[in-house]
């Protein structure tokens, strides 16, 4: 009896550490009759009703090409996208996949939360077709940390009727600051705003490119520029444009909350908008009438434009399965049945057989956007670093001032030093 009960004990345990052996490496800790190991992705992301809708659609089809796959999602408004995310990163509890934002970028590679995702280029994810310059906009301190979903590049969409209403034919092929500022006067004699104003870290950036510098430096560690001279000129302009009445000022901005329905281009009260070209499909859907998007002012356009990602998609580094997360983005970025349902709606693909393929299924409004981004990328130079640690209390801080001066309250002369100084006091934190 005592040997039959010994035996009993040793086969028992011996069962045991063979389950334990078969279960280790699996995030869902069991095998198919096949022995192909089932995993557990999370897939997070923030965005419209529209956007959740085909994303989950896109996960479908994985899921049923990728049957050993489970995949939880994770989605929530911008603003509540950051503020559930922070407390996941604290904890070392991240999805396994995350949408970045090129704002949070830098934050999230500098705390060690994001994983290189270098290893798996052309190996699980395949980038042969996509360019240099798009691709090494998901670059932070020489690491690969993100992968771009697709490229925006910025312009001016306007109304051509209501711009031949203000009594002007057309926007010139390669117009200037100081063309634009005569055809934005021009329009407020009319009564028409000429535009809604400015971005100011976005279009500052853009500005300060066209003449050799940038608003941070390569390090992150103080702004890209020393001239105060380079601020006056670009806030100076915009004041005198709000004091004319060819742009709205700060308090009409705010009471339409950033709302496309709200807008003056909606209300036929302004001309046109600068934006992002992803942006032009909505703002055209509610606008309802035709419209065009014209290229940048200069001089020295080539200088400044860039082609920035809209968002990028990454793997955390406390992922137990990245190499399957890098497959999922593979997919993302190069399957055609699911960039028809994603219609570029988190940006232009950035892969050029995809942009092929998608284009007959494109609406016209997205042929317009895809057309544009075409016709702008030879011209476009290389984008500068993500915005370094620091950046969104810069940006704050660059937004009030930019009210202070458009307001009267300041000028562009009183407030650039004061920018300048405490923006690098709060980037000498990187050094």
């Amino acid at each position: 009896m005592l040997m039959t009960v010994m035996m009993l004990l040793f086969v028992t345990a011996c069962g045991n550490a063979e389950n334990n052996k078969n279960t280790q490496g699996s995030s869902s800790g069991a095998t198919d009759s096949e022995g192909t190991k089932n995993v557990t992705l999370r897939i997070a992301w923030w965005g419209s009703d529209s956007r959740h809708e085909y994303t989950q659609k896109v996960i479908d089809m994985y899921k049923e090409k990728n049957p050993n796959v489970k995949i939880d999602v994770e989605y929530a408004s911008f603003d509540d996208y950051w503020k559930k995310l922070a407390p996941q990163a604290a904890a070392n509890k991240l999805p396994d996949i995350v949408q970045m934002d090129i704002s949070y970028i830098s934050q999230y590679a500098k705390n060690g939360q994001l994983a290189d995702l270098a290893p798996y280029l052309n190996k699980q994810i395949q980038v042969g077709d996509v360019s240099e310059n798009v691709l090494s906009t998901g670059v932070v301190a020489g690491v690969q940390y993100g992968i771009p979903t697709g490229v925006n590049v910025l312009g001016f969409h306007y109304d051509p009727a209501l711009l031949k209403k203000a009594g002007i034919d057309a926007i010139p092929a390669d117009w200037t600051w100081d063309q634009y500022e005569e055809l934005a006067m021009k329009a407020a004699s009319s009564k028409l705003y000429f535009d809604n104003g400015i971005a100011p870290d976005i279009f500052f950036n853009y500005f300060l490119r066209t003449k050799g510098a940038s608003l941070y430096n390569a390090e992150g560690t103080a702004l890209g520029y020393e001239d105060d001279a380079l601020f006056e000129e670009l806030f100076d302009r915009h004041a005198r444009l709000v004091k004319a009445g060819a742009e709205p000022d700060p308090a009409t901005v705010n009471q339409s909350k950033g709302i496309v329905e709200e807008s003056d281009i909606v209300k036929e009260k302004g001309i046109g908008i600068w934006q992002w070209s992803n942006q032009f499909i909505g703002l055209q859907s509610v606008v309802n009438r035709p419209m065009e998007i014209a290229q940048m002012a200069g001089p020295d356009m080539d200088k400044g434009l860039y082609m920035q990602p809209s968002m990028y998609w990454a793997v955390t580094s406390s992922s137990k399965v990245q190499e399957e997360a890098a497959k999922f983005i593979d997919y993302w970025t190069n399957d055609v049945e699911a960039n028809k349902l994603i219609k570029g709606d988190r940006g232009v693909p950035i892969s050029s057989k995809i942009k092929e393929a998608v284009a007959p299924e494109l609406s016209e409004q997205t042929k317009q956007v895809f057309s544009f981004v075409a016709d702008m990328e030879p011209h476009a130079s290389p984008m500068s670093p993500p915005p370094p640690v620091g950046s969104p209390e810069i940006i704050a801080m660059l937004t009030d001032y930019t009210e202070q001066i458009n307001f009267g309250k300041a000028t562009a002369k009183e407030v650039a030093p004061k920018f300048r100084a405490e923006a690098n006091a709060i980037l000498a934190n990187n050094k």
